[in-house]
């Protein structure tokens, strides 16, 4: 009965989505497909955080690499003539797996020290890769634009929603194999006991650099579409908010649940719209406020609310 549910939702969602940018403006479609970036880095998130426990306050950072591999493989020399990498002219939407790619080994490279490290320690870790990643930006204008970043071409907002949005669904569909199989029970071991884990056979030091990997791959195809949204990458495209918010996210979506991530997405994009609207003069504080009273009746997230509904009906 709950399979039957999920897959009904999930493919009235797909129908909704899918509908979406008939029944909207351009710009309404370019705000969805900031949800559509959202969702993969939540997604991404969530494989780290959700389903291995490893705590990750620098998400900003993996989307930083995979924003700015998309920028350099897709901007012009004559539009940016600072540049000096000389990297070949691709389309951008091949840019999206190949930075992917590359920010996924990056995550790779991070998980191996971070295997030291646990809980709050692996958090501050994290942490400060996001702080460091623009600063890191900016000391390199020749390859990177420096403050200025690098200025891309301008697309349509319905290109855009497509383009993000079949992203995001190619995405879930993989992690969502991934997790469904022996991969996924070995992650969901290793978040709910290491020593028992280890004493079953689960490779700790694998699985725990694998789930840095895939979801670093999932943050790097969002700061790609981020970036392609934006019309360019700079340091202040990827700040350390972003890491943060995408956290949010993660918990209103519901740690350890696929289901949630899109709910999440919609949060964190529309919530500071509406904050706004509410009180111009301190939209930190609705927005504040209202995070607190979710968290306050929805402690397990959207997915968790959904689990509760199921189990009463």
């Amino acid at each position: 009965m709950r399979g039957a549910f999920g897959y009904a939702a999930t493919a009235a969602v797909a129908a909704a989505l899918a509908a979406l940018p008939l029944l909207t403006s351009g710009y309404h479609q370019l705000e969805w497909a900031y949800v559509g970036v959202y969702a993969c880095a939540i997604l991404g998130l969530n494989v780290l955080t959700g389903y291995t426990g490893q705590i990750s306050l620098g998400h900003g950072a993996f989307m930083a690499v995979g924003g700015y591999t998309a920028a350099l493989f897709t901007e012009s020399s004559l539009v940016n003539p600072s540049l000096t990498l000389g990297l070949p002219h691709l389309d951008p939407i091949v840019t999206l797996p190949l930075a992917g790619a590359i920010a996924g080994m990056v995550g790779l490279v991070f998980g191996v020290p971070s295997l030291r490290l646990s809980g709050l320690y692996l958090a501050l870790a994290t942490f400060a890769v996001a702080v460091s990643v623009p600063s890191i930006a900016k000391r390199f204008p020749g390859q990177t634009g420096g403050t200025t970043g690098i200025v891309l071409d301008v697309h349509t907002g319905r290109w855009l929603y497509e383009v993000t949005w079949s992203s995001a669904a190619i995405l879930f569909v993989l992690v969502w194999a991934l997790l469904r199989g022996r991969t996924g029970r070995a992650f969901r071991a290793v978040r709910d006991c290491e020593t028992a884990a280890a004493s079953c056979g689960v490779d700790l030091a694998f699985y725990k650099t694998l789930a840095f990997g895939v979801s670093a791959a999932c943050a790097g195809v969002a700061g790609a579409l981020l970036a392609l949204i934006a019309g360019y990458a700079n340091p202040d495209t990827f700040p350390v908010l972003l890491s943060l918010t995408i956290l949010i996210g993660a918990v209103v979506a519901g740690l350890g649940s696929l289901w949630g991530v899109l709910v999440g997405a919609v949060f964190v994009e529309f919530l500071p719209v509406y904050a706004q609207q509410v009180s111009k003069q301190a939209p930190s504080v609705v927005y504040g406020v209202t995070l607190v009273a979710i968290m306050l009746v929805l402690p397990t997230g959207f997915a968790g609310l959904v689990r509760r509904l199921l189990r009463a009906a």
